[in-house]
């Protein structure tokens, strides 16, 4: 299949000292965190991995993130985390993380959400949400597929669209509070999806919808209403 990559579940299992060798601001609250692992197995994008911090007194806090990266041969992947108040791993990477920096990592995880360029993808996000669907749009750009892909993604505003930099004719933004001039400001409507389902590629949208608990209900209800088979939904949720 186009764009399938073959993932060892073996080392998948093991957990893996990472170190972190880069950090790039992505809006006011997010960065992207790069880490060099030499035996990563790979990953399809959409996955997401285990993460462990040990704390010197032997306190360890673990975190599921998505993988924001496409996969590639390079012995690195990347995170792009939030900054959550009072949130001991997220507020350790945006206050204390310097490159150098080791952590542990285990994975890839979890195949459900997962996309190897396959069959049209349909990706929904919200806020951090799009990280994961960033790493299918990355995948899809660097091997070339000719695969459907559109990207309809929820944001604040401008300036806390993640990934904004690299955006381009594959998707399109909502802004909820704050929006350049002559752009409607809102929630995702029906108005937003319709399109893109009437688009019907050949073989229908595979949609992958990725936010907040609330975001997820309300995009996949956006989704049904329009016409998508309930079966060719993936929601991915957190908070």
């Amino acid at each position: 299949m186009p764009g399938r990559i073959e993932v060892s579940g073996q080392v998948a299992a093991t957990w893996q000292t990472a170190t972190l060798t880069e950090i790039r601001r992505e809006t006011p609250h997010a960065s992207t965190f790069r880490l060099a692992v030499p035996r990563w197995a790979g990953h399809l994008p959409g996955q997401h991995l285990m993460l462990r911090l040990t704390a010197p007194d032997g306190y360890v806090a673990q975190r599921h993130y998505s993988i924001a990266s496409a996969p590639d041969d390079s012995g690195h992947i990347e995170l792009t985390l939030d900054r959550v108040p009072d949130g001991e791993v997220s507020g350790w990477f945006h206050t204390v993380a310097r490159p150098g920096d080791t952590i542990e990592v285990r994975g890839p995880l979890s195949g459900f959400f997962a996309w190897p360029g396959d069959r049209p993808a349909l990706l929904l996000g919200a806020g951090s949400g799009i990280v994961p669907l960033m790493s299918m749009v990355r995948h899809h750009r660097r091997r070339g597929l000719t695969v459907p892909l559109r990207m309809l993604v929820s944001a604040r505003s401008p300036e806390e669209l993640i990934y904004a930099r690299e955006l381009g004719a594959e998707t399109t933004p909502v802004y909820t509070r704050g929006a350049p001039a002559g752009v409607p400001v809102g929630r995702m409507t029906a108005a937003h999806v319709a399109p893109l389902l009437a688009e019907r590629p050949t073989g229908g949208w595979e949609a992958y919808v990725c936010g907040s608990n609330g975001f997820a209900e309300h995009a996949s209800r956006l989704l049904v209403e329009a016409g998508q088979p309930v079966e060719h939904i993936r929601i991915e949720r957190f908070g």
